[in-house]
């Protein structure tokens, strides 16, 4: 727009240049600026547009006026060549119908019960959509992945190596009261003596750890079990897979808190 008050205002610009007037051979359809504003979803939501726009009681509705206005709505669609839908039409003909039969009561026979009001079905019909239009509304203004909120995505870099927790002294102590007491329930009464070593016991261990990546705790157990051996010899076998772990020769590992318990070599053997 020109800072100049003497100078006259452009009413557009084209191609950068001011237009002061309009071109003389412009022409401009009678109907290029006619716009229908409102867009419905189905005759419904038109016929419930119309009744709350006037604020008509849904229960009592004026079905001339209504009629009248609804097609009304479908000349003007049909004037600018607009593709109509054919339940707009059926719809016409049942408001056209509905209005027919008002205008023309029946009276009801003698014994029968009151004639139904013939809006009663299009009344149902209204009342169903405008509740599920509602919550449909409601739903909509929740916010929505992707359309309201985007999902955050964060990427964590993984080592490869395994980290294994440390085992809980009170888990160890657990697993080896009940080790005790299937120790007596298998334990064979014998009066002899026998003499255990502790190095022997170590040695029994670590070749049942070369046949395995991982042994669990009770299953290192097993051999001395099904010996008879009684308490003495899971005391003793108990007292070998300390001082391994002890001297580093056998990692003692737990995947989880009361998970179980498992036994593994601490080196790599030579072959």
């Amino acid at each position: 727009m020109s800072t100049n008050p003497t100078e006259p205002s452009a009413i557009a610009r084209l191609y950068g240049e001011p237009l002061l007037d309009l071109p003389r051979d412009l022409y401009i359809p009678p109907d290029a600026l006619e716009v229908i504003l409102e867009a419905f979803e189905g005759p419904l939501d038109l016929l419930l547009y119309l009744i709350r726009r006037q604020n008509f009681d849904i229960l009592d509705i004026p079905m001339a006026d209504v009629t009248q206005q609804y097609l009304k709505y479908i000349d003007e669609v049909r004037h600018h060549n607009l593709e109509l839908a054919a339940e707009y039409l059926l719809m016409a003909a049942m408001l056209i119908e509905i209005k027919s039969r008002m205008l023309l009561p029946v009276r009801p026979k003698e014994g029968e019960a009151e004639p139904e009001d013939p809006r009663a079905e299009l009344v149902r019909r209204l009342l169903e959509y405008e509740k599920m239009k509602l919550a449909a509304q409601q739903i909509d203004a929740i916010p929505q992945l992707g359309r309201d909120v985007v999902a955050a995505q964060v990427y964590v870099e993984q080592s490869l190596a395994p980290r294994l927790p440390q085992v809980n002294p009170d888990d160890l102590q657990a697993a080896w009261r009940d080790l005790i007491k299937r120790a007596k329930l298998v334990a064979h009464h014998q009066i002899s003596r026998e003499t255990l070593s502790v190095r022997e016991h170590m040695s029994k261990i670590l070749r049942q750890l070369q046949q395995a990546q991982f042994v669990e705790f009770a299953d290192l157990f097993a051999e001395a079990l099904a010996s008879g051996g009684g308490v003495p010899v899971i005391v003793v076998h108990f007292l070998a897979l300390l001082e391994l772990a002890r001297e580093g020769l056998v990692d003692i590992t737990q995947a989880a808190p009361f998970a179980p318990i498992y036994i593994r070599l601490g080196y790599t053997p030579n072959h």
